[in-house]
């Protein structure tokens, strides 16, 4: 996969390559091929305001879902959200793609290849046993590389084994590659953040004096409801701003609506505009009930609320506090600088290989990529899934140091 210089057109709530408009002419018609049935707008089951809309694919392979959820500052932007979303795991699923089934001697033996125990594998899984291989494109050493099809495709069919549970994580689409490869390491940076900060207990600095005109919008929108938010700069030391927003109904108390919102950007002010939206989309997520993916719901019921505030005590303290203005920040034109910042980044912290598996579909033609970071953590989606970069923060780690190198 070569990488180009690619123009962002687009810069106010998020960075694209085009308007949300431009975007949604483009697939609203991809809908059915993908074999979406339905695009609703859900932010009424709400009281905030905040534009999230809803996805419905029944088609989806097993164990996959079938209700995807979309936000934006905008209605529109939050309308092609959830389609893109719809598209995204549509094109992530295996298809008519065919994986090489072997051990890895034997694969290792012929090809490049990545020793699974490089991705984090759960305790005591058997890497020698036969496992689907799927090719991929290292974009820091220019070369092809084969992967375990586990860290490329989400559902992987069960008949083709399990190295470990798949996910979504670093699956992206966008305009253009180098759009859906930048919001992939995005989404990457942001799982390995989150899941620094519940290894180590610590969820670093709450934001304060945020100037910025769409987030203060948003920050209004929740007050008026009688939600207060908290954001929290959670940035690792990969230095790249990480922010996560939680959200707590002081009218309702109720523990399922103690929800969180994470976003990743090179820019500050975006990563804040991405929690906020996601943080009203968590909400209206739990209200709709629909999705088959929130499995906490119960497990807060049962708690309560004050418990469930408790255990979750490190995102709702007050201090210490870090102003907008002191968060690290950049600002480039061009998606390829934005990726060649986030590889330096990445460099500095040691790792090595960037590897991205184009999974875009012809008859939907919109650009889906996968992109695996070998040594990024996982563990805060899947908690059998704990690296070295975890270990180290237990012991004294703190969000919102400087990044590696500085």
């Amino acid at each position: 996969m070569l990488l180009s210089s690619c123009k962002k057109l687009y810069q106010q709530e998020t960075h694209r390559t085009k308007s949300p408009e431009e975007t949604y002419e483009a697939v609203r018609d991809l809908t059915g091929p993908a074999g979406i049935t339905r695009v609703a707008d859900i932010t009424g089951l709400d009281r905030i305001g905040i534009p999230v809309f809803s996805c419905i694919r029944p088609v989806a392979a097993e164990g996959a879902i079938t209700v995807y959820n979309g936000k934006g500052a905008t209605p529109i932007a939050a309308r092609v959200s959830a389609i893109m979303e719809g598209l995204e795991r549509y094109s992530a699923e295996v298809h008519d793609r065919t994986p090489e089934i072997m051990t890895y001697d034997q694969i290792s033996s012929v090809k490049k290849t990545i020793n699974p125990d490089s991705l984090i594998l759960p305790e005591n899984t058997p890497t020698d046993w036969p496992v689907p291989w799927y090719q991929a494109w290292d974009i820091i050493k220019n070369e092809e590389v084969w992967v375990p099809a586990h860290a490329v495709f989400h559902p992987v069919p069960r008949i083709m084994g399990k190295l470990f549970r798949t996910s979504t994580n670093g699956i992206a689409s966008g305009n253009t590659y180098e759009e859906a490869v930048f919001h992939s390491l995005c989404e990457l940076v942001e799982r390995d953040a989150w899941s620094l900060v519940e290894s180590a207990n610590n969820a670093g600095p709450r934001i304060t004096e945020i100037t910025h005109p769409v987030a203060q919008s948003l920050l209004e929108k929740f007050e008026k409801a009688g939600v207060d938010v908290i954001l929290r700069d959670i940035t690792s030391d990969l230095g790249i701003p990480t922010v996560a927003a939680v959200s707590d109904d002081l009218q309702l108390r109720d523990p399922t609506l103690l929800c969180i919102g994470m976003g990743s950007h090179l820019c500050s002010e975006i990563a804040i505009l991405r929690a906020l939206t996601e943080v009203a989309q968590s909400r209206a997520t739990q209200i709709h009930g629909a999705r088959e993916d929130t499995q906490s719901t119960h497990f807060l019921s049962k708690v309560g609320y004050d418990r469930a505030k408790r255990l979750n005590k490190k995102w709702f303290t007050l201090e210490p506090e870090l102003q907008y203005r002191e968060m690290p920040s950049y600002h480039t034109d061009d998606f390829l600088d934005d990726i060649h910042i986030v590889l330096d980044r990445f460099k500095a912290a040691g790792l090595e290989r960037v590897l991205v598996t184009d999974l875009t579909r012809p008859e939907i033609g919109v650009p889906v990529v996968r992109v695996i970071v070998p040594g990024l953590e996982h563990f805060a989606m899947d908690p059998e899934r704990r690296g070295e970069r975890c270990k180290r923060a237990r012991r004294n780690y703190i969000p919102g140091t400087k990044p590696v190198g500085s």
